[in-house]
């Protein structure tokens, strides 16, 4: 089996990655969910895994922000948007794009450590590659202002060396 594994351009790639989306988190059932309604940030760079078999099976975006750790400022790598075609789980695409995602962060002297937010269902799959929880609090930006956000669990990568506690604001949209 061979794959291909690009790192494009966030905004420019979306129209490859867009229908992939849109078949795993249908429009009408993610509205439902508790954060169905959250204005999320657009990936800077998109880790997307091909097959000649399926095409495109797996989908990572990266992100690169400034945000303030307990007042301080740090720049962080993030990773959202996380998702594989159902019908080609359990083969290690994103465990692969994934460790794509934070080899490109690590490329990035100035990265710190990364943040993703994850369903509890998600918990022993990003525990297992060794994220951690973070277990303090997390605020964000979106159209009414800041507010903590709580919709989903934070975990943190140690790409130099990641908090586990305190106060986190990403200083614009969640991803």
């Amino acid at each position: 089996m061979s794959i291909e594994i690009d790192i494009l351009n966030g905004d420019a790639s979306w129209p490859i990655a867009e229908p992939l989306h849109q078949a795993v988190w249908d429009p009408h059932i993610v509205e439902k969910l508790p954060w169905g309604h959250v204005k999320w940030a657009n990936a800077d760079l998109r880790v997307l895994i091909e097959t000649p078999e399926d095409g495109l099976v797996c989908h990572v975006g990266i992100y690169f922000r400034t945000i303030s750790w307990n007042g301080r400022k740090v720049h962080v790598g993030g990773i959202g948007g996380v998702c594989t075609r159902e019908d080609c789980r359990g083969r290690g695409y994103a465990t692969m794009a994934i460790e794509a995602a934070v080899h490109t962060m690590r490329a990035n002297e100035a990265v710190r450590f990364a943040i993703l937010f994850c369903e509890p269902h998600n918990f022993e799959f990003y525990q297992a590659r060794n994220w951690h929880p973070f277990t303090g609090e997390v605020y964000c930006e979106q159209p009414e202002g800041r507010i903590r956000f709580d919709y989903m669990a934070p975990f943190v990568f140690d790409v130099v060396r990641a908090p586990r506690q305190g106060t986190i604001d990403l200083c614009g949209l969640p991803w």
